[in-house]
């Protein structure tokens, strides 16, 4: 009886790690991408790359090109390895909450319907799967920008007397009455769906309202993927442009492998209907300000870069996420990599795709 780990978005940046990981723990891995992420953001967004990679690298690997929306062709896969299948990780998304204003029914039915057709699909075929959900820390909003903070020399910092201070944001923040940008919407309802599944059904489901979700393997670009994309601009010297709060706008980084440790971890003993924030939090996180001096001493170069007063709509000011309902329901998790390690590493990889 084989192993099967299904995992959308497998050619983007958590999925591309989730596949290594999962194949690591001696599952057949099946991905499903078919590369929109070249649509939304152009051909520098391509991921067919890491598709490659991960055909030529990972053995058994099984690649189809389908569109989660579309559950005709979705539906043979789900019956050809039926309850074979013992973990479902979504990460195929629209990912930009700038994009999603450019075309609000393609970023919902991709967000929402796409994780309803899934998980209808996992309830009908596989219903004892884990099913793993990346979402959003935007589903809180912009709520986090009431928050009452103080102005450092580089960045943003929470005032000491709140509650979230030090450890940061939890899941009991509202995710009503804000202004989430059209993204937030649509990844709120994904993340309610994927929430309700599980109470309502039983079904092993669970939700990651991630940060900043980053490594080596992003194919970043100014509207997704940050420091993926700060580091290609410091290197090659394209200019870069800070969007308001005067670049010390603060966020928290985790990265891609110790996202997955999480999935693994929730995976061995599922809990149905979870929710967990997912970030660096206090162990790692920056500000715009501190990317950049950190990118600039890594590769040697100042960064050419340019500071806007307008600030993306609904962006957070600052956001470092609490992690510690995680770590209490599943204290073998432990973050590796810090914020330096990150970055260092991102550079190290943009150093290698721009010669």
């Amino acid at each position: 009886m084989a192993r099967i780990a299904l995992i959308t978005g497998s050619a983007g940046l958590i999925g591309a790690e989730a596949v290594r990981f999962f194949a690591d723990q001696g599952f057949q891995v099946v991905g499903i991408d078919n590369n929109l992420r070249k649509e939304f953001f152009g051909e520098d967004a391509s991921t067919d790359w890491s598709r490659k990679s991960l055909e030529e690298e990972i053995p058994g690997y099984e690649h189809h090109d389908v569109d989660i929306r579309h559950a005709d062709r979705l539906r043979p896969i789900f019956a050809d390895f039926g309850t074979d299948i013992e973990v479902v990780i979504h990460t195929a998304a629209q990912p930009s909450h700038d994009w999603a204003a450019s075309d609000p029914m393609t970023d919902f039915s991709v967000n929402a319907t796409g994780t309803l057709t899934l998980l209808e699909l996992v309830r009908q075929y596989t219903p004892q799967a884990s099913f793993v959900f990346t979402s959003t820390n935007k589903v809180y909003g912009d709520t986090p920008n009431r928050l009452p903070l103080r102005e450092l020399d580089t960045r943003w910092e929470l005032e000491e007397e709140h509650p979230f201070f030090p450890h940061g944001i939890d899941e009991c923040m509202s995710v009503d009455q804000t202004k989430h940008s059209l993204f937030g919407v649509s990844k709120l309802a994904a993340d309610s769906l994927v929430q309700e599944y599980g109470r309502y059904f039983g079904m092993n489901t669970v939700c990651f309202r991630g940060g900043c979700l980053t490594g080596p393997g992003h194919s970043g670009t100014q509207l997704h993927g940050f420091l993926s994309y700060l580091a290609k601009c410091c290197l090659t010297g394209k200019q870069y442009t800070i969007f308001g709060y005067k670049g010390k706008q603060v966020r928290d980084n985790i990265h891609s492998l110790d996202l997955v440790k999480m999935f693994w971890e929730y995976h061995q003993n599922p809990i149905p209907g979870a929710v967990y924030n997912a970030g660096g939090g206090r162990f790692s996180n920056c500000s715009m300000l501190e990317a950049i001096h950190k990118c600039e001493q890594i590769v040697d170069r100042k960064m050419n870069f340019v500071y806007s007063d307008d600030n993306r709509i609904g962006d957070h000011i600052w956001y470092i996420s609490d992690t510690r309902r995680f770590q209490s329901d599943y204290p073998n998790w432990q973050q590796q990599y810090s914020i330096d390690d990150i970055i260092e590493e991102i550079c190290e990889a943009a150093m290698v795709s721009v010669g």
